[in-house]
């Protein structure tokens, strides 16, 4: 192409990312992919600081978001991380237990900032034994409500109506969900699908320096009768039902999108044409 029309192509470029990020599901380590790439890849990434983290956004600051993102042609290309927002979010079974220690122990990230339960010595194990409510699943690993949307009932607990919502929403209004625990797939899906964000990404996750970005501080493995005993939560059950949905859909997903040979991962060629083009143009 001639060098104008590339500038002028990249110019009315108005594509628009938004990453919902759930805590402690490598939201960190991913989003530090982007701000890698912005630069080289020409796009702009915005961080959405809710008050306090609240993930769901009043009713009038959604629609200020929407005509922000709608009409803030300086930001566009742009890609959005934070709460609450399709497109591609990421989710984690791990996260019950991370969250209980990065409250008190902090992470490699951050490590002078004062936690919220700095100075608690128990441990998950000690807390689920005594019962103790800073181990409870409601408190530690709800991320249907991510995906459930602004209805109140998205934040009841174990609510089978919120799982299945999110269960729709997943499948009909995000473009991709991945795993932690398969993080580089993730992220060379992303790079195939969409270049003109993420050429380059695969590259980087896999050079080490993003791979392992964040990593709570002292988080020690819960024993078998833990783990059997959150188990028999309703809502832990609940929560683990999304969370083998959505590894289910993006196996497959992966599937129609990657292909492995000799160990290696490789991302499938384009796999449509076009044809019988009328009228004839000449």
């Amino acid at each position: 192409l001639d060098k104008s029309l590339r500038t002028t192509s990249i110019e009315n470029d108005d594509t628009v990312i938004i990453y919902n990020r759930v805590p402690k599901t490598a939201s960190t380590s991913f989003t530090n992919i982007a701000y890698d790439l912005c630069g080289k890849n020409r796009f702009h990434v915005l961080h959405i600081n809710t008050t306090k983290n609240n993930p769901v956004m009043s009713l009038q600051d959604q629609v200020r978001f929407v005509r922000n993102v709608t009409s803030w042609r300086e930001m566009k290309p742009g890609f959005y991380h934070g709460p609450s927002f399709p497109v591609i979010p990421l989710i984690s079974r791990l996260r019950l237990v991370s969250y209980y220690y990065f409250l008190r122990f902090g992470d490699d990230y951050r490590p002078g900032l004062r936690r919220r339960k700095q100075g608690d010595k128990k441990t998950f194990d000690e807390c689920v034994s005594s019962g103790g409510s800073d181990c409870a699943p409601e408190k530690l690993w709800l991320q249907i409500p991510f995906f459930c949307g602004h209805h109140s009932e998205c934040w009841n607990a174990g609510s089978r109506w919120a799982l299945e919502q999110a269960k729709y929403n997943l499948v009909n209004e995000y473009l991709l969900v991945g795993v932690t625990e398969e993080l580089e797939d993730f992220i060379m899906i992303l790079e195939a699908a969409l270049p003109r964000f993420f050429k380059g990404a695969t590259d980087l996750y896999r050079s080490g320096k993003k791979s392992h970005l964040r990593k709570t501080t002292e988080k020690k493995p819960p024993t078998k009768e833990t783990i059997a005993k959150l188990q028999q939560s309703n809502i832990w059950k609940i929560e683990n039902e999304f969370y083998e949905f959505a590894l289910e859909q993006f196996q497959f997903v992966r599937a129609h999108a990657v292909r492995e040979k000799d160990g290696e991962l490789f991302v499938l060629a384009q796999s449509f044409f076009y044809e019988k083009i009328y009228p004839k143009v000449n």
